[in-house]
């Protein structure tokens, strides 16, 4: 039994070596991925992964699924790469105060729905990421510091599971699988569906701010002085800019879940720097709160690391600014703490997120400037060596990383135990599996 069996069972298309459209299907949103998969299955609905999946259990093949390709490893030799972004059916329920999402919905659909009502999702910094891939791996966003994960906000998650049956999992009906799904990846079942709760949004306040690299030092007293007694509703993210061809940049990112003149009071700070290239904060809309971080939203060749830091004092300050940010393009910290550092008891398998600010490292990865790049991440992660807490978050792991290194020792004895026991054929394999 092969792959080219299951072209008649499926609606969706199956996609081989050779075919029209093979390479395009299987390419994955960072360009410098290869995945030499085996076919690429687009599902058109929930029966066509059932029937994938029970073929692949039958023929001992492996299913990697990707709803829109965000966070690939490359990993994926020889196996069946199943595509859900046709699955994106997005259901606001208002008076519930929850939103039903298909597999390969964007936040960009949810808050698009959502905001219009006052409310929103837990969404990150990038409108078109799959609400589903970013959930399973926990989901860090602009309002995490005062909801949590977004992986702690799923109601319940429709799957396919490894023997090809669909069912609906939530905490009463399956304890151990509901909680290894929300933020342990998706190494257990197929999710073609999630309930998530909402959040009142009756006004947000955001922006960016951007100076000269001259001004990068007082940018950075100012992002120090205003984490220290943020409030968990304003959420605040400093960055080092090199564009290619542009002079380097000092920028603040920031939402704020409250009204104009609160927000505006807590950042009074910020106005005493000189100099500003720009300033875009406002009342923003929910729909647009993707927009604040102006993120590519397309696929690009690109190496990117992400660290947890445990703190951020004068002499990381220090370090961060000394050297050029090239051959980078971004060094960002994002200020973290507040509910990611005390998730309730009912939180999935992401556990607390203790460190109090996140490093993120992004450089070209085109062939010219990769290994350039690699280097002066090495570099800046050398530096801070004293505050690395050498843990990663599962949502920003690289190629080359292991989910060993997202969770601890307890969790992910945990989670291998569940995959033995929920898929002992490994028909599936998350980008970042667990026994890996």
């Amino acid at each position: 039994m092969t792959i080219n069996d299951v072209r008649g069972v499926l609606k969706g298309r199956v996609l081989l070596p050779g075919d029209d459209g093979f390479e395009q299907a299987a390419t994955p949103w960072n360009l410098t991925v290869r995945q030499p998969v085996a076919a690429v299955v687009e599902a058109v609905d929930a029966d066509d992964v059932a029937a994938l999946v029970r073929h692949a259990r039958r023929a001992g093949m492996t299913v990697t699924t990707q709803p829109s390709g965000h966070g690939a490893s490359g990993d994926v030799e020889g196996l069946i790469l199943l595509r859900t972004g046709l699955l994106d059916d997005v259901e606001v329920r208002a008076d519930e105060r929850m939103v039903r999402v298909g597999a390969g919905a964007k936040w960009e659909q949810v808050l698009a729905a959502a905001g219009p009502l006052g409310l929103t999702g837990l969404a990150g910094s990038a409108p078109g990421v799959s609400v589903t891939g970013y959930t399973l791996g926990g989901g860090l966003g602009w309002f995490s510091r005062k909801y949590g994960l977004a992986s702690d906000s799923v109601l319940a998650i429709e799957i396919v599971d490894a023997d090809g049956e669909r069912g609906r999992v939530t905490a009463e009906s399956d304890p151990e699988l509901f909680w290894a799904l929300r933020g342990g990846g998706g190494d257990f079942a197929v999710v073609t569906a999630l309930e998530l709760e909402l959040y009142p949004a009756p006004s947000l306040y955001g922006g960016r701010v951007i100076w000269p690299e001259h001004r990068a030092r007082e940018v950075y007293d100012a992002f120090l002085e205003i984490t220290a007694e943020a409030p968990r509703e304003l959420s605040v993210w400093v960055y080092r800019l090199q564009p290619p061809g542009a002079p380097p940049m000092v920028t603040l990112n920031l939402a704020c879940l409250g009204e104009v003149g609160q927000a505006e009071d807590l950042l009074a700070r910020i106005d005493k720097i000189g100099d500003a290239i720009s300033d875009s904060r406002s009342v923003v809309p929910v729909v647009d709160l993707g927009a604040i971080a102006a993120e590519p939203t397309a696929p690009a060749p690109a190496i990117a690391r992400a660290e947890l830091l445990t703190g951020l004092d004068a002499d990381a300050v220090e370090r961060l600014l000394a050297k050029p940010v090239e051959p980078l393009i971004n060094l960002e910290i994002r200020h973290l703490d507040g509910a990611l550092a005390e998730p309730g008891g009912g939180a999935g398998a992401s556990g607390a997120v203790t460190e109090p600010y996140l490093l993120g490292l992004v450089g070209l990865g085109l062939p010219h400037a990769a290994d350039a790049t690699r280097a002066r991440q090495a570099e800046v992660v050398a530096d801070l060596e004293g505050h690395i807490s050498g843990r990663k978050p599962y949502t920003m792991l690289s190629p080359g990383e292991t989910a060993a290194q997202s969770f601890s020792g307890g969790a992910l004895a945990r989670l291998r135990e569940i995959k033995r026991a929920r898929d002992p054929h490994n028909v599936f394999r998350a980008n970042y599996p667990v026994l890996g």
